[in-house]
């Protein structure tokens, strides 16, 4: 069971309070409050929402979490699985929307505070790299095109992706050219401070900037739709309604999948100490609790943020001080400032959203995995069309469904390796080099996996095809086992037939190397280590050839 010890947690993360934290907490205000609006128009809920998310959000977290420096709140990722989720869920609509929205919320928080509580970081690590890619993709996908009727100024048609590209198409004569031109204008902007200027709040400075246009333009006019003033006052705390939790739940789960991840992506990214303490299950509670606080507030479900803790990092925070300004920032907004939205066009949110899909559309990282990753790119593609293709939700289900079968495969089937000795050593690798050495008589056989229930029979197969494939009839085996870190009931039972039918046939058999505690002890248990006798087990295949080298 985990121990939160939350006093001396908010000791430790507040120590180190200074001026540096009031400059990064004011700059994270300015990145994040305009990111949150458009984020909570992306979810689906009214802007204010946004806020609600963020403020919350931060609360939670820097009370219950250990990281000085992670930001929470509102995020591009998920938002676009919530909303379609809901919808999928027939729950998408009407007046019980924002309803559906907080209870998901809590269920969300509850959820990473039971993977916490119960030490349950490994989870964050279902899904690879690959996969990962693939889905920001395939999200990127559905924020890009779910924004493109506001860009354009058209009523938003709903449907499948395609059928909605095919309705947006067909109505191409009725786009409203202003929206358009401040939405294009807004993602260029966005593009182009985010290279030349990364440091620079720059959705905060073409917001302003485009509501500052609208003011004296008069966009009014020519039919380009507002945000809208924001309700004045705080959200007060109220107890969701549970009676759709069971339908929420599989929902509710793919979130909290994906805030396990993230949170542990950024943890690893930006630690407290760079040689301290690593408390990934600790800040998952931290992240819950952010999640449960949204929901009582009006709020929906939070996420850790790469580029705004990135930004806190860079600006020089020292503690959580910074994001408790930022959020403090956000409430003075809510109780006197939110009229200022009333002239922010609605295409500007769009084009802030756009260019935040450009930047979780890896497209370096895809290009890095199709040069390093082999056929992995392929699972990218995979998820991505998963995504796009199916709703979101499904298409990630699939995706943790594709990463472990991945995982599976190459354990069941494992690289196995011949290995030769290189000349003049006692090391023995894989041959295929021109100048390793061949001892003729002696297959050195390695297969890299643990041996089980899985891979035992192709182990056994690949084995005796390269016993075939000798260019000299083999006396003796050796399996070079360091690759075997466990060995199971039946890989163990598979092995010692093998090395019966391999004597019977005259060819000797013998085991080196097996060094994981795991494998060694069930070797013993199995009666592996019996089969194959005392005088056959050594520390280096070096030691076996030449205690066993058969005579020419």
């Amino acid at each position: 069971m985990i121990n939160f010890s939350w006093p001396g947690i908010i000791a430790d993360k507040f120590s180190l309070v200074g001026r540096q934290d009031v400059s990064a907490g004011l700059l994270l205000a300015a990145i994040a409050i305009p990111e949150q609006l458009a984020t909570a128009r992306l979810a689906g809920m009214p802007a204010e929402a946004g806020l609600y998310t963020f403020i919350a959000g931060t609360i939670g977290f820097a009370v219950f979490g250990s990281n000085r420096f992670l930001s929470a709140g509102a995020d591009s990722t998920i938002a676009p699985i919530i909303a379609s989720g809901l919808a999928a869920a027939a729950l998408g609509g009407g007046p019980d929307f924002a309803a559906h929205m907080t209870l998901l919320s809590v269920m969300v928080g509850l959820l990473l505070v039971t993977a916490a509580v119960l030490q349950a970081g490994w989870i964050a690590d279902l899904l690879s790299v690959p996969v990962l890619t693939g889905f920001l993709a395939g999200v990127a996908v559905h924020i890009g095109i779910g924004q493109l009727p506001v860009v354009l100024g058209l009523p938003d048609p709903g449907g499948p992706l395609p059928q909605r590209l095919i309705s947006l198409w067909q109505s191409i004569a009725a786009i409203n050219s202003w929206s358009t031109g401040i939405g294009l204008a807004v993602l260029a902007s966005m593009l182009v401070l985010g290279r030349w200027r990364p440091r620079w709040p720059g959705a905060l400075i073409v917001l302003v900037s485009v509501s500052l246009l609208a003011v004296l333009g008069h966009l009014e006019a020519p039919g380009v739709e507002m945000v809208g003033a924001l309700p004045a006052g705080l959200p007060v705390p109220r107890l969701p309604l549970i009676e759709d939790a069971a339908q929420l739940f599989p929902l509710a789960l793919i979130v909290a999948m994906v805030c396990l991840m993230q949170t542990a992506s950024v943890l690893r990214a930006f630690p407290s100490q760079p040689d301290g303490p690593f408390h990934v299950t600790r800040d998952f509670g931290g992240m819950g609790a952010g999640n449960v606080l949204s929901g009582l507030f009006g709020g929906f479900p939070v996420n850790a943020s790469p580029p705004r803790t990135a930004l806190v990092v860079e600006a020089g925070g020292q503690s959580q001080a910074a994001a408790l300004l930022a959020a403090g920032a956000a409430a003075l907004l809510l109780l006197g400032g939110g009229w200022l939205l009333a002239y922010l066009p609605r295409a500007a949110l769009a084009g802030v959203l756009i260019a935040v899909a450009c930047r979780i559309f890896r497209l370096n990282e895809m290009l890095r995995i199709a040069r390093l990753g082999g056929f992995e790119i392929l699972m990218v593609l995979a998820a991505a069309v998963m995504v796009v293709v199916l709703p979101i939700q499904t298409g990630m289900i699939w995706g943790v469904v594709f990463s472990l079968l991945h995982g599976f495969y190459v354990i069941a089937r494992p690289h196995c390796a011949e290995l030769r000795r290189a000349p003049g050593t006692t090391v023995w690798w894989p041959s295929g080099g021109e100048k390793s050495e061949a001892v003729p008589g002696i297959l050195v056989f390695a297969p890299s996996a643990p041996l089980n229930f899985t891979n035992a029979s192709y182990i056994r197969a690949r084995l005796r095809q390269a016993i075939r494939e000798a260019p000299w009839p083999i006396r003796l085996v050796i399996i070079e086992a360091s690759g075997m870190i466990d060995i199971d009931y039946t890989g163990a039972g598979v092995l010692c037939r093998l090395i019966d039918i391999l004597r019977a046939e005259g060819t000797d058999v013998a085991l080196a190397r097996l060094s994981a505690g795991r494998a060694h002890s069930q070797a013993m248990r199995d009666g592996l280590y019996e089969k194959l006798g005392p005088d056959r087990v050594f520390h280096t295949v070096e030691d076996a050839v030449r205690a066993l080298q058969p005579l020419s």
